[in-house]
């Protein structure tokens, strides 16, 4: 294969979808709760229980019970059931008659918090359901310093892999090739990237800890003991490990490295072969404490996220050692060494843009539910940005293949052409590290981010938008008048789903009606009721389905007596 059929190949496949970050998005719903939203108890409850789709760290959950008069009812913090890991009990001092509002704030162990609110009454008689204040039901991670924060961590811990494997692998044969020349530089700077992982990962870990407790990141006495009580948490301080393991790993291959022998010796060789090892081991944990290992199948999402850093490690750390080397290099010996390393490293980062595509295309299969989500959705938006840089970085790249490294290839016969060439590539390299390095951080924003829910592939069959506010739309399908209604359509308090159907004029009596509910606004699941039998052709039912504020798919599966189902989609938007 020629280098400008390489070149075109690249380009036509990156069109289609170019790099996109393994992330499994499953957050923690509210499956249940006692008192039930909006009931009328005739006794006070001494508890209130909240059952959460996953286990739930009770010490950063922020859940309060307020009446009317916004006076706090809850007796002591939040704890975790004995007889269920999922759920948490709120103690309650004794509570007189009247309405109350419930707010939950819990984090998910993706580390997105996901909050919520419903109210219920202590009888009898409690009169009317008040106007509650609610606090904000939305929240993001993607706050401007968490965002710099993450960036930091992965653009360190990247470059530092992707400089060992230049300085061990594609830049090692300049020192025999090309006398008078040295690696120090290289090595320098992967020490300096080193460092600040070692320091940035611990620094957002607080950070987000904090966040997560709704502390200051300067309360260290109450923010550090918290540290490793959320997954998330400990993930990343197994990250930390992971990649302290690494640095001495790879300082041990440094010290053994005698770049001057072409042929390794067997301690060089083991040395190098464990530092890679764990370099791998470390680019593994960030999808085991993070998304993918929460995405089916869980196995494929790992191997993408996996791939995904490892080809984004040898591109970025490769060209900011690219650059280090040009500098370092001695101006009589630049060309030659250039000559020596820029070949190696094209063909390696030609690989590792493969990689990027290929796992960026496998990611996109698994996550993304349609086409229309990339620019419909904050996630999609961030992630158009994304592949606009790396498609603007591989433009970049392909110049450098067709023009530098050809440059450099004749600089024996046409040596006037070297010095130009050279300059030429240090203008392209820091450019296209500048586009690779910007990439990353729209990356970190992207993991910040709910990705697009399932669910939103089933919307493209919807009847139409409704909501907010009580629902009655009328629809007639495969010779039936149906008439839906929602009442109060309200997120986090129980609400009426009903269906009359008739046919001819007549009810139709026997049917089978499904009500299902899924959340779009984030991945959570979907929630099924069986509508029960209120009267000849009436289908009706109360449940807290629509737990949260957003917009929400509602699907009936209607199956008439001895006839095959049908189903009715509607985009419902619930306020609170």
């Amino acid at each position: 294969m020629t280098i400008r059929l390489r070149v075109v190949l690249v380009l036509a496949v990156a069109a289609g979808a170019l790099a996109l970050p393994a992330v499994a998005w499953a957050h923690a719903a509210l499956l249940r709760t006692v008192p039930l939203p909006s009931a009328v108890l005739n006794s006070p409850p001494p508890v209130v229980l909240l059952t959460y789709s996953e286990a739930v760290e009770p010490r950063f959950a922020t859940i309060s019970v307020t009446n009317a008069a916004g006076r706090q009812e809850r007796a002591d913090s939040p704890r975790r059931s004995a007889s269920n890991a999922d759920t948490l009990v709120v103690p309650l001092h004794h509570l007189e008659r009247g309405w109350y509002l419930v707010y939950w704030r819990v984090i998910s162990a993706d580390g997105h918090p996901v909050r919520g609110a419903f109210t219920f009454a202590v009888g009898p008689n409690p009169g009317p359901a008040p106007q509650f204040p609610v606090p904000s039901t939305s929240e993001t991670a993607a706050t401007p310093s968490l965002v710099t924060a993450r960036a930091i961590v992965f653009i360190a811990v990247m470059a530092a892999i992707g400089l060992f494997i230049l300085r061990m692998g594609i830049a090692r044969p300049v020192v025999p090739r090309v006398p008078g020349t040295r690696l120090r530089a290289v090595s320098i700077a992967f020490g300096i990237a080193a460092g600040i992982g070692l320091i940035a990962t611990p620094v957002y870990v607080v950070m987000a800890t904090a966040q997560f407790a709704l502390r200051s990141s300067f309360d260290l006495g109450n923010v550090l003991p918290l540290v490793g009580d959320s997954a998330f948490g400990r993930g990343f301080l197994r990250l930390e490990l992971s990649f302290a393991l690494f640095i001495v790993a790879a300082a041990i291959a440094l010290w053994l490295d005698r770049p001057e022998r072409e042929q390794r010796s067997i301690a060089e060789l083991l040395s190098v072969g464990g530092a890679f090892l764990a370099a791998g081991a470390t680019l593994l944990i960030p999808g085991l404490a993070g998304h993918a290992a929460q995405t089916a199948p869980r196995g494929a999402s790992l191997l993408v996220d996996w791939v995904h850093l490892a080809a984004g490690s040898l591109w970025v750390g490769g060209l900011i050692g690219l650059l280090v080397l040009w500098r370092s290099l001695p101006i009589a010996r630049r060309v030659a060494g250039l000559m020596v390393s820029v070949p190696r490293f094209s063909n390696a980062a030609f690989v590792s843009v493969q990689l990027l595509i290929a796992s960026g295309v496998g990611a996109a299969v698994i996550h993304m539910p349609t086409l229309a989500s990339m620019w419909q959705t904050s996630y999609g938006q961030t992630l158009l940005v994304k592949i606009g840089l790396l498609a603007s970085a591989m433009l970049l790249a392909s110049v450098n293949l067709l023009r530098t490294k050809q440059r450099l290839a004749a600089y024996a016969e046409r040596p006037e052409l070297a010095p130009g060439a050279a300059a030429l590539l240090r203008r392209l390299v820091a450019g296209e590290a500048l586009l690779v390095v910007s990439a990353i951080v729209a990356a970190a924003v992207l993991s910040s981010l709910p990705p697009p829910a399932k669910a939103l592939a089933s919307t493209g069959g919807s009847i139409g938008r409704v909501g907010p506010g009580p629902v009655t739309e009328v629809v007639n399908k495969n010779g039936y008048r149906l008439q839906f209604q929602v009442t109060p359509n309200r997120a986090a308090a129980l609400n009426t789903f009903s269906v009359r159907i008739t046919r001819g004029g007549q009810p139709l009596k026997g049917a089978s009606v499904l009500a299902g509910f899924a959340m779009l606004d984030m991945e959570m699941g979907k929630q099924t009721y069986l509508l029960q039998v209120k009267g000849p052709g009436l289908y009706q039912r109360e449940v807290p389905a629509l737990i949260m504020v957003g917009h929400w798919a509602l699907s009936f599966e209607i199956t008439p007596p001895e006839k095959q189902p049908f189903t009715v989609l509607f985009v419902d938007r619930a306020n609170g």
